[in-house]
């Protein structure tokens, strides 16, 4: 990311998250937990530096709320005042793959976390990073010429996306 003035902490960032509860299905009590770890983490630390609506001479911090529409990803985003900015639709078909793998060795810790061996929960652990890592290199690169964020940042918004396509 180019460089930013002194208060780009403050003014390019996520202020406040929230997801579509129309999108969301279902979640278990390990889901609901990712959620509320990663919404906590997106909000104490990020980068969102929303192209367009800085073009247009909008400031942040930013309100994004997050949802599913139509196979898309709908990302609405709003300045402190909730007033909306501008609503980005990112198509998901290239998320299909990392999301269901993300699922599945998520799955796969939550049982190691209950009865395997250290050795076996970190072998996990390292595939889990490893997906996840791809994906947010992934969206980062859906993001791009739309918003500027930083690795970090695109991780916990994919968990969200994930948690977004949760089904019963």
């Amino acid at each position: 990311m180019a460089d930013l003035p002194p208060d780009s902490a403050t003014t390019f960032r996520i202020a406040h998250i929230a997801l579509d509860e129309e999108t969301i299905l279902w979640r278990n009590a390990d889901v609901e937990q990712e959620r509320r770890v990663a919404i906590y983490d997106l909000i104490e630390e990020n980068t969102f530096k929303p192209v367009r609506s800085l073009e247009r001479g909008a400031k942040g911090p930013y309100r994004l709320n997050l949802g599913v529409r139509d196979g898309r990803l709908m990302m609405r985003i709003s300045d402190e005042s909730d007033q909306e900015l501008e609503t980005l639709m990112i198509g998901l078909a290239r998320f299909r793959r990392p999301i269901r793998e993300y699922f599945a060795i998520c799955d796969s810790y939550y049982q190691a976390i209950r009865k395997a061996t250290p050795s076996e929960i970190e072998t996990i652990d390292m595939a889990r990073r490893g997906v996840h890592n791809h994906a947010a290199e992934l969206l980062q690169e859906r993001l791009e010429g739309k918003v500027e964020t930083d690795f970090a940042t695109a991780r916990r918004l994919f968990t969200l996306i994930c948690v977004l396509h949760i089904k019963g």
